[in-house]
């Protein structure tokens, strides 16, 4: 009777850790096919990652604890979605910078302002009008 209420309870009390490593699995990245979340992939080490995941749980560890351990032997580089500190702050912050040095080189490379001609381009166009103009040359 104990044997079996005990493993009602323990199949009662699965879905809600199956519920916990999905959710965190969706905030982990598959670190062989590092687009995918861990829930996404079906890579053998993201499975064996989300079966070592279960396990903590059953084992009483919370997420923060389970992500801690991750991160300690993965790095940063394990969230999906990485916080942004001084090991990662160029790669939330790069491509604002770049795109801020491509509008600085195009405004100081290009000047298109309507009605200013440099002294070449003026002479040139001095010489077509001619040229155009009078159709014996």
């Amino acid at each position: 009777m104990t044997l079996a209420l005990g493993a009602a309870f323990s199949q009662a009390a699965e879905p809600s850790i199956d519920q916990r490593v999905q959710k965190l699995s969706e905030e982990l990245r598959c670190l062989v096919c590092q687009n995918q979340t861990l829930a996404d992939s079906h890579a053998e080490l993201a499975v064996n990652l989300k079966q070592q995941i279960r396990e903590k749980f059953q084992q009483g560890q919370n997420e923060k604890e389970i992500t801690d351990f991750l991160v300690a032997r993965y790095g940063d580089f394990v969230h999906y979605r990485p916080p942004f500190n001084y090991q990662t702050a160029l790669l939330w912050t790069g491509p604002y910078l770049l795109l801020l040095g491509a509008l600085i080189f195009l405004f100081t490379r290009v000047k298109i302002i309507p009605g200013t001609e440099d002294s070449a381009g003026a002479a040139e166009s001095a010489i077509n009008r001619r040229h155009f103009s009078d159709p014996l040359l």
